[in-house]
């Protein structure tokens, strides 16, 4: 595999950017996901700190692949959900400040139906998303996995054409009962980003664990070949399984996929 498009979660390398930057150069890569929640606050970073930022990324050669913002709750839960909705807005206009175009989260519990007040709100929130997104430059991606392709597909049909786009999270797609490949061919109109995990599932959906890429169930070489019949030319994002030994674990990733 090429491994060219790889990104590594920033945060994972070093809890200082900067240090961060410098371990993703030492590992030949050239994507850096930026973590907007427990990472950089897109909310107190100054015009000044991004340029700063920008200067970093080109002095290592490397670019920022997606902007990760995981909100605890979804965008039909009215708990603390304007708030919710004021944080990913400023997630969204950070990516474009920085290069990127994606921002990753879970868009919360799917109703089963097409219908009701919940499935509006749903609808509501993440049309405003949209509409702000198209003006500021950034994209809000579903997370695949616990949120079912199918449901994903429902979502994206109802909402205005580039309102919002899907991330494919292999590895937790596995763990609540469903095929990588097969998603990854429902959704490939819609997929602005695509993390590699692994995982082995469980007795019942959702009660998988993750494991170290290329040790579980997941059998990525179909995902990557599906990937490349339906013309994925994104990023392929990568994690760590084990934080405390992340750049060790990240390396062995980059081998494995290189000989794939």
């Amino acid at each position: 595999m090429d491994i060219s498009q790889i990104s590594v979660p920033a945060i994972s390398l070093s809890k200082n950017f900067r240090s961060a930057l410098s371990k993703a150069r030492d590992l030949g890569i050239q994507g850096i996901e930026i973590d907007a929640r427990y990472g950089i606050d897109p909310e107190q970073l100054t015009h000044t700190g991004t340029r700063q930022i920008r200067k970093w990324l080109g002095d290592e050669g490397l670019s920022v692949s997606a902007v990760a913002f995981r909100t605890r709750g979804g965008y039909a839960e009215a708990e603390r959900l304007e708030s919710r909705i004021a944080a990913t807005k400023a997630a969204m206009k950070l990516a474009h400040n920085v290069g990127a175009h994606a921002v990753i989260n879970q868009i919360g519990d799917i109703p089963a139906e097409s219908s009701g007040p919940v499935w509006q709100l749903l609808i509501d929130v993440l049309g405003d998303l949209g509409s702000w997104g198209q003006r500021v430059g950034g994209l809000l991606c579903a997370e695949v996995g616990r949120a079912a392709p199918a449901d994903i597909l429902r979502v994206l049909q109802s909402l205005p054409e580039g309102s919002l786009a899907c991330d494919i999270v292999t590895g937790a797609i596995l763990v609540y009962g469903h095929d990588p490949a097969a998603a990854v061919a429902t959704l490939s109109d819609h997929i602005a980003s695509v993390h590699l995990t692994d995982a082995v599932a469980g007795a019942f959906a959702g009660r998988g664990r993750a494991v170290i890429l290329g040790t579980g169930q997941v059998d990525l070489p179909s995902v990557l070949a599906t990937l490349e019949e339906q013309g994925y030319r994104g990023w392929i994002g990568i994690e760590s399984v084990d934080d405390h030994a992340a750049a060790e674990e990240l390396s062995n990733a980059i081998g494995f996929l290189r000989a794939i």
